[in-house]
């Protein structure tokens, strides 16, 4: 089932909304294009093209409150990037909400929020967030490939 907002978008800005998501190019050698059957829920894409598409539908209804819930975890560090990239100019001037393991997707965040066992164990930026030395910069360093620096800490 379709939302009918999707179709009160000219095709401008279907291939913004598809452009920006990263998925304009995909969307373009399907055989119909935008016309395509996918099969309910999209079950004939890849899990991250699925997750592109929710991106493209998000730009579209342009949401005073943006909730990204693990938006990129199903692309690959290049497409993470490149969709970072494009949503930055769409994350402005709104409340964005962003659930991620990847911290590098929440690494410009006005705030950051770390939670353990459903409580808030740290809150900051990024910089203040490293510089307290506990979970985040723990997280951090393991996914930047610094375990080493981790293990000195814990010590």
């Amino acid at each position: 089932m379709q939302f009918f907002w999707l179709f009160l978008a000219g095709v401008y800005e279907l291939e913004r909304a598809a452009s920006l998501a990263g998925v304009y190019e995909f969307i373009s050698e399907l055989p119909e294009g935008y016309d395509t059957e996918v099969g309910e829920r999209g079950v004939k894409l890849s899990g991250g093209q699925r997750q592109r598409i929710s991106l493209a539908r998000a730009i579209l209804r342009k949401p005073k409150i943006l909730v990204l819930d693990e938006a990129t975890s199903h692309v690959d560090n290049e497409t993470e990037a490149i969709i970072k990239d494009r949503l930055e100019d769409l994350t402005k001037d709104r409340t964005n909400i962003v659930i991620a393991h990847r911290l590098s997707t929440v690494k410009n965040a006005d705030k950051i929020v770390v939670l353990e066992s459903g409580e808030v164990i740290e809150k900051g930026t990024h910089e203040e967030l490293l510089n307290r030395g506990r979970t985040y910069a723990d997280l951090w360093n393991v996914q930047i490939g610094n375990i080493a620096e981790t293990f000195r800490r814990s010590e």
